[in-house]
């Protein structure tokens, strides 16, 4: 398997030479002294939660490009930032809670992230029933019967996390952007704003639940540039006054920005709050813009057109027909199909970037220069 040791070692001798990337710090902002990893979160880190919650299979076109058919679970072509992140702490990739049959354990950790998912609770409208307070009483629950499980027999620490594990392991939070997303088909922008302190409360019960539980090692994405995927154009950019110069989206923007810096806020004030805290707050939203803007810089060819879709430039998108897909649209019988080099692509299927580009997302976040660390005064 090319983990992503291999990955920085080749790009970091490929920038010396072509200045595609930045050169990577001396040290990451992701320790390998974690012994385990909890993440929650939406499609953007879900591993294979939602699949196997309700129990379907994503089509071939996901997962062709590294982990290949049967699908993974992951709403993208191959690995998750969440992936290349475990590879670069040497941890095996995170095995979903709801997934009854593999041959990883749960030993270095547990992902409870479902695509789909908000940090506010879900309703029968929702695309995925496991919103973020779910996700932490997942985890509470399976905090519970592993504790007890050995209790019963210390053999099955070679398979379940210890207690150890619990308390000295890292939280990892990726999530909020279907909140902003969904809340634009039925509120006005300032609607959506005033949502905001409301979802960012509910994110922060959530974290007090998991304090109370041992957790202390906080990692936090904000969320990206929404108004840059095809879906929200295609759907809320036929107004070209609604665009800016880069043709994304501005309103999705200018509402993930404010959310960003209410969530940043948030950030510098739970340390305060819970003794013994680390918190590490990851700006996703200035890398990706980064890598939209100045996209063919980084070796990429497309910043908004879809490489899994149909219809061709300028989106290559319709959301009647998924990727992997066949479907009626306007009378119409369409195929989605993937481009023949998802690596010069940044969008996979309209939502979700590619391995390509979430390979150069956590490329950046190594780097230390897009993330800062706040912590409680008595650790």
């Amino acid at each position: 398997m090319e983990t992503l040791f291999h990955s920085l070692l080749t790009l970091s001798l490929f920038v010396a030479i072509s200045h595609t990337l930045p050169p990577l710090a001396g040290s990451f902002p992701i320790s390998h002294n974690f012994p385990a990893v909890f993440n929650f979160g939406d499609s953007n880190s879900d591993t294979g939660e939602l699949t196997s919650g309700l129990g379907f299979l994503l089509q071939p076109s996901y997962g062709q490009t590294y982990f290949k058919p049967p699908s993974s679970g992951r709403f993208c072509n191959g690995r998750l930032i969440v992936d290349f992140l475990m590879e670069a702490i040497d941890r095996p990739y995170l095995r979903p809670y709801l997934d009854s049959i593999s041959r990883q354990s749960y030993r270095r950790g547990c992902n409870f992230a479902a695509g789909g998912s908000t940090i506010q609770k879900a309703n029968a409208a929702s695309y995925s029933p496991f919103g973020f307070g779910v996700q932490v009483s997942q985890f509470i629950t399976f905090k519970s019967k592993v504790i007890q499980l050995i209790h019963q027999d210390e053999e099955l620490e070679k398979y379940l996390p210890s207690e150890y594990y619990f308390k000295s392991g890292l939280y990892m939070f990726d999530i909020g952007q279907n909140d902003l997303a969904g809340a634009f088909y039925s509120k006005t922008f300032d609607q959506v704003l005033a949502l905001i302190p409301t979802i960012l409360d509910i994110l922060e019960d959530g974290i007090t639940r998991l304090y109370a539980e041992g957790a202390r090692n906080f990692w936090i994405h904000n969320t990206g540039p929404l108004g840059c995927l095809a879906q929200v154009v295609s759907l809320f950019g036929k107004d070209k006054s609604k665009l800016d110069e880069f043709g994304c989206v501005s309103d999705h923007n200018q509402a993930a920005k404010l959310f960003n810096l209410q969530l940043n806020g948030l950030f510098k004030k739970l340390p305060q709050l819970y003794p013994g805290s680390r918190f590490t707050y990851v700006d996703i939203f200035s890398i990706k813009s980064g890598l939209i803007l100045n996209h063919s810089k980084y070796g990429f060819d497309h910043s908004i057109l879809v490489c899994c879709g149909t219809g061709g430039p300028p989106l290559n998108y319709d959301d009647q027909v998924g990727c992997g897909n066949t479907a009626t649209s306007n009378g119409t019988l369409k195929t989605a199909k993937p481009c023949i080099d998802s690596s010069k692509y940044v969008n996979w299927d309209g939502i979700h970037y590619t391995e390509a580009a979430n390979r150069f997302v956590t490329l950046q976040i190594l780097t230390g220069k897009y993330s800062e660390t706040a912590s409680s005064q008595n650790l």
